[in-house]
């Protein structure tokens, strides 16, 4: 199972970025997939998830409203809008997933793959 996220970049406050998660090695159709985030000097924090089966989405209250997770499952690519960025958004973002036919867990819930991060920085 290998996850590769990328579409980050530089961006001032208020602009968007779209990110993409693209599954290699393995067919996303049964995996819930979520994003996580890092940002310097802090921890690590899970900001939204979407089902395999009912595609029913959660997002971290700081970026409900401005962030959207979506997926497409014949391209095997989980996909992370951004609108309105601040720059407390600035961080290294992740995608994850675990088991297959395991819905959203809580976005505190513990991953078993990890993809390489792709970085997001918002300057004011």
């Amino acid at each position: 199972v290998q996850l590769q996220a990328s579409g980050g970049g530089s961006v001032q406050t208020g602009g968007s970025l779209r990110l993409s998660c693209v599954a290699s090695g393995f067919t996303l159709d049964y995996y819930a997939i979520y994003w996580f985030r890092q940002a310097p000097g802090k921890e690590r924090e899970g900001i939204s998830c979407i089902n395999y089966s009912d595609i029913r989405t959660y997002y971290k209250d700081s970026v409900k409203g401005r962030f959207t997770i979506s997926r497409d499952n014949p391209k095997d690519t989980v996909y992370l809008e951004m609108n309105d960025l601040k720059p407390e958004d600035t961080a290294v973002y992740y995608c994850a997933t675990d088991h297959p036919y395991d819905e959203c867990k809580g976005l505190d819930h513990e991953m078993s793959y990890w993809g390489k991060g792709t970085l997001v920085t918002v300057s004011s």
